[in-house]
């Protein structure tokens, strides 16, 4: 009987060893990333669905990472009409932020902080072509407001640029089980090796909640698109007119139309003078803003189609500081040209 007890309490010293080397490699990983993760916070105006052209103030919150000493990857969907920036570290520390690159296509943005934290823990981008499906990943952000929330999943597919998921036609997406919901928009998808491999877009719900379908554009295409070329903040927010919706707004064929929505202030929208919508319609089972312009071309290129977005980056990207820049727009039924000159 005493040999009995001495082999149990033995096993029984044995048995609640250290965890999982497996759950032991993501408990240190997470904490060697978590401060490079941030809570993106935004103010923007918008229209009292009731109250047409009355404008109130709305909070918005995100998930971003730092990825050096004042710059801050996020969603553009996040900052692309926001009036203000704030970032919060996970210090409590927190900094005004301007926006320096977006691509509303692909739905990733750059943001430059007003200074430099007073701690700096930058997160690495890594090589988004070397995941595979299958692949084990982990998401920190802001789920409903909760902040450095920690999510594990796997890559469940990898998706190439494809006009049929929210229309961003230059994105790659992986597609992620790691449950992701409102206030993860922005946050870094990691790898197991620490490296942001994803930046977390939006989630395909009939809840509302996250069901396992999440999606983030690569960690690639945010290094080409932002850092590698540079895209220009617009501070416009629009949708596409084409077929029977430009027919209803009277675009000159055979031309479509961006129907402005929103305007940040202070942007270059703003500054050359274009107007937002100020009235909410549904229009062929579409909810849409009116009373806005209708971007026809920038910089003398018309929009065409998809592609269009792609050259009006690329010609954006090239101006330089006093050019002027030049967007035809469709107002009250008249063609105009508006122009302001390119600020740092």
């Amino acid at each position: 009987m005493k040999r009995f007890v001495r082999t149990f309490l033995t096993c029984a010293l044995i048995t609640p060893s250290a965890a999982p080397a497996s759950a032991q490699e993501l408990r240190d990983v997470f904490r060697r990333v978590r401060d490079a993760v941030v809570v993106v916070y935004t103010s923007e105006r918008a229209v009292e669905r009731n109250s047409p052209g009355r404008f109130v103030s709305v909070e918005g919150i995100g998930s971003g990472v730092l990825i050096g000493d004042d710059q801050v990857l996020t969603a553009a969907h996040v900052v692309q009409t926001a009036d203000e920036v704030v970032v919060e570290l996970v210090t409590g520390e927190r900094i005004g932020a301007r926006v320096l690159a977006s691509e509303p296509t692909s739905d990733v943005a750059l943001l430059e902080l007003e200074r430099r934290p007073t701690r700096v823990v930058a997160a690495r981008l890594g090589n988004s072509d070397s995941v595979a499906v299958g692949d084990r990943v982990f998401v920190v952000g802001a789920p409903l407001g909760v902040t450095h929330t920690l999510t594990v999943g796997y890559v469940s597919a990898r998706r190439r640029p494809d006009r049929t998921l929210g229309g961003m036609v230059q994105a790659e997406f992986l597609q992620t089980d790691a449950a992701i919901n409102k206030g993860n928009s922005g946050g870094p998808m990691f790898n197991m090796a620490g490296e942001v491999v994803a930046i977390v877009s939006f989630i395909v719900s009939r809840s509302g909640g996250s069901e396992g379908l999440g999606f983030a554009v690569t960690s690639n295409v945010a290094r080409e698109l932002l850092i590698e070329q540079r895209s220009m903040w617009s501070g416009l927010e629009g949708v596409v007119l084409t077929g029977a919706l430009a027919q209803i707004f009277n675009i000159p064929p055979p031309e479509i139309g961006l129907l402005v929505q929103r305007v940040a202030r202070g942007s270059p929208a703003d500054r050359l003078g274009i107007r937002a919508g100020s009235v909410h319609a549904t229009i062929a089972d579409e909810e849409l803003l009116l009373g806005g312009d209708i971007v026809l071309s920038f910089q003398g290129v018309r929009l065409e189609g998809a592609e269009s977005f792609a050259q009006f980056r690329e010609l954006g990207a090239q101006l330089k500081r006093g050019e002027m820049i030049r967007v035809t727009v469709l107002r009250g039924g008249r063609t105009m040209e508006l122009t302001a000159p390119v600020e740092p």
